[in-house]
């Protein structure tokens, strides 16, 4: 049985190790921000963050998070404030339908942990895999640009 820290708190799952990270963390833990799109991890609606990188949950095991800290949607923000990310998301008006929204807000936080100050290049490198059928692309880039300063002023 797979032991890991989730969105700081440590987890024991009774599941097999095999079951994919997305089931174990929306069935087994509640948690439900993870959402499922394509299931062959293509979509990006599924992205966590292990150890901070960014992976598709749907398609890895739940056993390759055991000693590790996993970090969803709902662990991106602290308890009483939004995330410069989830901020500027809502400043740019991002969402249409937002579903795939919980995975493009973790890879654009992957993104700035590894690169503070993105150019336009490596935003759309970065955030490629991830797919929107709303076309907000123009608006998710605008964001990324917003949290970046945003997180530059708080540094």
């Amino acid at each position: 049985m797979a032991r890991f820290r989730l969105n700081g708190k440590t987890v024991s799952p009774a599941v097999s190790d095999d079951t994919p990270l997305l089931w174990t963390i929306r069935e087994a833990l509640g948690l439900t921000g993870t959402k499922f799109g394509c299931g062959i991890g293509e979509c990006g609606a599924c992205t966590v963050h292990l150890d901070g990188v960014a992976v598709r949950s749907c398609v890895t095991p739940t056993r390759v998070a055991d000693g590790h800290e996993v970090t969803t949607i709902e662990g991106l923000a602290g308890p009483h404030r939004l995330h410069p990310l989830q901020q500027a998301w809502i400043d740019e008006q991002v969402p249409q339908c937002g579903y795939c929204q919980s995975g493009q807000l973790m890879s654009a936080a992957a993104l700035l942990g590894r690169t503070p100050r993105p150019t336009d290049a490596q935003i759309d490198a970065a955030m490629a895999a991830n797919l929107c059928r709303c076309g907000t692309y123009q608006r998710i880039r605008r964001a990324i640009h917003r949290a970046a300063a945003a997180m530059q002023r708080e540094a």
